[in-house]
């Protein structure tokens, strides 16, 4: 599995990573705050985040809270010197409870649920894949407006994003907002749009280039648009290599 490790303490951070190691996973990133861990957790998207408590700064419960927000959601064991804030961990549905210093083989055995568990998620995913494919994929979007409900045909839209609650579908004649996830949408349409970063999915029609804003950061060129959409460095390899093939 992907393991993200959060801890203020150096010395803590090694020895997690040299255990985890060991056990025969990989070490994706190592933070040293709660707002780190959340941006790391973003861009790598771990399976598991080994996270500290008592930081300065945003603390692991609160930092916990936000990793709740990401899609896919990691889990999340804590790892601390102290057993009071258990009840509050669980609270905030931890998957482990560990406490320092910590044991390899009490690692082991909360990593090797973990996997068990990721293992059934996948054989239900699969399972779920299966059946989308069977049903019959929409060639319009409906979205409510203040002129009723509007259809959008696939082939007019450019993209949609993500914010919030909502997603804007951007297309020949304007946006509209809809309230469906980005994920599904994907699920459905994942062979005519790509998705460039955690909140925007493009058409793959439309797709004409990539432009350089500044060192390492990349935005997308659409055909019949002057905007540009940030493309996050996670998805930069995938949508080069897509591009490359029109």
């Amino acid at each position: 599995m992907d393991i993200l490790i959060c801890d203020d303490e150096p010395l803590a951070r090694e020895r997690l990573s040299r255990l985890v190691t060991q056990l025969g996973h990989h070490v994706v990133a190592t933070a040293a705050h709660g707002q780190q861990a959340i941006e790391l957790a973003d861009e790598h998207q771990p399976d598991v985040i080994l996270l500290d408590i008592q930081m300065p700064g945003m603390d692991g419960l609160s930092c916990a809270q936000h990793l709740r927000e990401l899609d896919p959601m990691p889990a999340i064991v804590f790892c601390t010197a102290y057993d009071e804030h258990a009840l509050d961990a669980f609270k905030s549905n931890a998957e482990g409870y560990l406490l320092k210093p910590i044991m390899q083989q009490e690692l082991q055995q909360v990593l090797d649920h973990l996997t068990k568990l990721t293992q059934a998620q996948m054989s239900h995913l699969k399972q779920k894949e299966n059946m989308d494919e069977l049903k019959i994929k929409r060639h319009q979007i409906a979205a409510k407006t203040y002129r009723g409900v509007e259809l959008v045909p696939i082939e007019n839209i450019y993209y949609f994003l993500a914010d919030q609650k909502y997603v804007t579908v951007r297309h020949k004649n304007g946006s509209v907002l809809i309230d469906e996830t980005l994920k599904d949408l994907e699920t459905e349409f994942g062979d005519q749009f790509i998705r460039i970063h955690r909140n925007a999915l493009v058409s793959i029609q439309f797709l004409e280039g990539l432009e350089v804003v500044n060192s390492g950061q990349y935005q997308v060129r659409c055909r019949e648009l002057d905007e540009r959409l940030a493309v996050s460095r996670r998805h930069l390899p995938l949508l080069r290599e897509r591009i490359q093939k029109l």
